[in-house]
């Protein structure tokens, strides 16, 4: 069987005695799309926040490509591949849209100050390449054209789609999105759902973990599901098998199933 991408193994979280994850076991494979569902203060955002390094587990292991990441910063664990958006926006307000995503990445090119200061060919070549690959990321979201704007006369959707792109610029193999449909409208949702779609089609390689509240994005877009309820792991499987779940029905859907 293959290696997975990601696991999880027992992990458990407290926050001052208050237990907020609860032994809780995932795995996800190479080059698919995941859902983690559930109520409000279910666990999900300290999951994101687990795997990439913003909090480290009371007790468990996270690997990554096989290797042990609990232990490791934020900065250490984005330099392996991974990469997250945030449920609050965090983007260079006064900066244009290409430069908020050409800042992103320059993590991946090396340039040293005397080649900035000096301007030489070198360092002209490489903001060039920047240039070109951060209008790729652009195009997967269609911001091409929003290119020379400054990132906060975006439209908050627009801006929601800005961040996906800055993080597409760090080439990752794990892409984490915490709530992208939060503050859309459910033709914007839709929309979104289909560009992330569209996005995983031109990388098939690349994992993505969804986390939303918008049941339908979840249920058209993710191919395998995780659901939450008060820091445990209460179901798993494909999005039938999960509206199917009385566990998911009781905890998430209110009592009845989801059409």
């Amino acid at each position: 069987m293959e290696q997975a991408l990601l696991r999880l193994e027992g992990i458990t979280v407290r926050f001052r005695g208050v237990l907020a994850v609860d032994g809780i076991d995932m795995a996800f494979q190479t080059g698919k799309i995941y859902g983690l569902i559930g109520t409000n203060g279910a666990g999900k955002s300290t999951v994101i926040n687990l795997i990439s390094g913003s909090y480290r587990p009371t007790a468990g292991s996270i690997l990554f490509r096989g290797a042990h990441i609990e232990k490791l910063s934020a900065h250490q664990i984005a330099r392996l591949g991974v990469a997250r958006t945030f449920q609050n926006l965090r983007l260079f307000g006064g900066l244009t849209v290409m430069e908020n995503v050409v800042t992103a990445r320059q993590s991946r090119h090396r340039v040293n100050l005397p080649q900035i200061l000096c301007a030489t060919p070198g360092f002209r070549r490489t903001e060039e390449a920047l240039r070109q690959e951060a209008l790729v990321c652009l195009r997967q979201v269609k911001l091409e054209n929003c290119a020379q704007q400054r990132a906060d006369s975006l439209p908050y959707g627009l801006q929601r789609r800005l961040e996906i792109a800055r993080c597409l610029a760090m080439e990752p193999a794990l892409l984490l999105l915490d709530e992208p449909a939060a503050g859309m409208n459910p033709q914007e949702s839709l929309q979104l759902a289909e560009d992330i779609r569209a996005i995983h089609r031109a990388r098939p390689g690349m994992t993505i973990l969804l986390v939303e509240h918008d049941m339908k994005v979840v249920m058209g877009l993710c191919e395998y599901i995780y659901t939450m309820a008060s820091g445990r792991c209460i179901a798993s499987g494909t999005p039938e098998e999960v509206q199917s779940s009385e566990d998911v029905i009781r905890a998430y859907l209110g009592g009845r199933r989801h059409a």
